[in-house]
């Protein structure tokens, strides 16, 4: 079963994803801050009955991990492919997942609420995620009463969550108008329209590879739709505005691009040794430059650039080799792998 980003769509070329994440607390039980470890046993394994006692397709399509019994690599390598969050794997408390084979669907148990219903499709599709999400979600309130008021919608140990408890978001890829300048001018004006970028990884972590996560701020006193319609509204906007600049600056400098993304390809694919923060520059780069029409496939098999950016992070080489490698060893391996995985081009 193919994962979500091993889809190659040629209108991935600005929003590479789309994520939407439900948070929700079942009323029983005291919030997370309180819940205590005994507590949080109870809570997953309430959770995981409720689950997969649903229906054959859970137990056939989904599977349950217990976070605390993965070892440090296999957690890292859930958090680069943006399965879980990095907070999940910080808990002191007992913690779970429940995620679907090509982990479009999960369930985070424990995290900073009880659960963290997300859902993440391959590019501009939030109203896909959100269906998806939606169904979960009810399949779950049939049989688990949640902490709720009338007045403020779902309770969430975070009060920017009070409300729908929804956090809709997109992954952006955004070259153009990182090199000039002109999406810090961007950034500094998206708060006031009540949405907020992160980097790669989410709250904390830093942009990589012209790479960012556009969502909303709060989910109280607006509906699921609105909060939608005001995010894609935004991000159409800023879409457009880096599908335009490209043009602009292929136009003015033609040379110039061609050169990057040709010296980019040119270093991939025969470099010995290479780091993470080099790789995925220059994976933007590459990216870049298939979407502009720079770089042309000369074999069958597609590029598709963002399952590289995933596969060569710190923790899923590791997996895949199978081996503790060091820094260097990490390096080498990922210049490997990525001499192996690039096509051919014209």
């Amino acid at each position: 079963m193919n994962k979500w980003y091993e889809e190659v769509d040629n209108k991935k070329d600005v929003i590479i994803s789309s994520r939407v994440r439900l948070a929700r607390n079942i009323k029983k039980y005291p919030f997370a801050a309180k819940l205590g470890r005994e507590g949080a046993e109870q809570l997953i394994e309430n959770v995981k009955e409720v689950f997969f006692a649903q229906s054959e397709q859970a137990k056939k399509f989904y599977e349950y991990y217990d976070i605390g019994e993965l070892n440090s690599v296999e957690k890292m390598a859930m958090v680069e492919r943006h399965a879980i969050s990095p907070m999940l794997i910080n808990k002191t408390d007992k913690t779970g997942l429940i995620m679907s084979k090509d982990e479009t669907m999960s369930i985070m148990i424990n995290e900073e609420d009880h659960l963290r219903i997300q859902s993440i499709a391959s590019g501009m599709d939030i109203e896909k995620a959100l269906d998806y999400a939606n169904k979960i979600d009810d399949l779950l309130e049939e049989q688990l009463a949640y902490a709720f008021d009338d007045q403020f919608g779902y309770l969430t140990s975070c009060p920017t969550n009070v409300g729908t408890g929804l956090r809709a978001s997109y992954m952006l890829h955004t070259p153009a108008l990182e090199s000039t300048g002109k999406l810090q001018i961007i950034l500094e004006a998206m708060s006031k329209f009540g949405v907020s970028v992160r980097g790669i990884y989410g709250e904390g972590s830093q942009g990589e590879g012209s790479v960012f996560q556009v969502s909303n701020q709060k989910s109280i006193g607006q509906s699921e739709s609105d909060i939608i319609e005001n995010l894609n509204s935004i991000v159409k906007q800023i879409a457009d505005q880096e599908r335009k600049l490209r043009e602009k600056l292929f136009t003015e400098n033609r040379e110039k691009m061609e050169d990057t993304c040709f010296r980019a390809y040119g270093i991939l694919k025969y470099a010995r040794e290479i780091s993470s923060k080099e790789a995925v520059a220059l994976l933007s780069d590459l990216k870049l430059g298939a979407e502009m029409g720079i770089i042309k496939i000369k074999d069958e098999k597609p590029l598709n650039v963002y399952e590289l950016f995933l596969a060569i992070q710190p923790a899923n080489l590791q997996k895949m080799s199978g081996l503790s490698l060091s820094i260097e060893e990490r390096d080498i391996s990922r210049a490997n792998y990525i001499r192996k995985n690039l096509p051919k081009i014209v």
